[in-house]
Formats: structure tokens, sequence, C-alpha cells
């Protein structure tokens, strides 16, 4: 029998931060999404499950679902047999110009590798 999860093992600050957000609207709201989005980013990667693109699309189309947004804490799959792909936002992406969450801002912090072509390589 497993113990429930209070909070991420994962050390990863941008998850820390969503976690932050999400336990306080979890507290100050009375909507199930930020509890289970809450539960949800407390679990590790192999219960993380991967979410297949088609499936997604396939859940979208139902009636009543064209307005909504769609929300996974996880991994996205790609499928080869979808001809035309909705328009998805994704964060994280190369060129995306999104800043990191860090404490320091000098030399050193978060602007070497990944950030520039001469330190290694850069998306």
């Amino acid at each position: 029998m497993g113990v429930l999860r209070k909070e991420p093992k994962n050390q990863d600050i941008y998850l820390r931060l969503l976690v932050k957000l999400h336990r306080f609207l979890a507290r100050r709201t009375n909507s199930t999404f930020n509890q289970v989005m809450l539960k949800r980013l407390f679990m590790s990667r192999t219960n993380r499950l991967p979410l297949s693109l088609s499936w997604m699309i396939r859940e979208m189309k139902l009636p009543g679902q064209e307005n909504k947004t769609s929300v996974v804490a996880g991994r996205v799959t790609d499928d080869v047999r979808v001809l035309e792909e909705p328009k998805v936002k994704a964060p994280r992406t190369p060129h995306s110009h999104t800043k990191p969450y860090v404490r320091s801002k000098g030399r050193k912090f978060e602007r070497a590798r990944g950030r520039r072509a001469s330190c290694g390589y850069q998306n």
C-alpha cells in the first residue's frame, strides 16, 4: 500500500512553481480541477503516463468540448496517423523566449549551454 504524496520529489523549480500555484488555487477555490492538477503534479514520471495526440483530438471533438481548453500534466506523444493537427500551445519550446526562473542572474547562471552555440549547442 502506497503513501499519498504531499509534495513532488523532483527539485525542478518550474514544477515547484506550478505546485505552489495549484496548491493556492486548490485551497482558495472550490473547483476540483486544481485539486486533480495538484495530485498529478505530485506523481512520479512512471505514473504520469503519456497521452497520444490522436486521443486528445478525439476527446476534444466530443459535443460540448469546442470552446474548452485541454490541460495535460505529462507528455503528449506524436501520432503519425493524424494528418491535420489542431493548433496547440506548448510551453518550453525552442525560440519561445521563455525566461528561466532563477535566483541569480549572473554570467554563470543558465546562460551558457543551450543558450549560445559556442558553448555546446543552442536551441
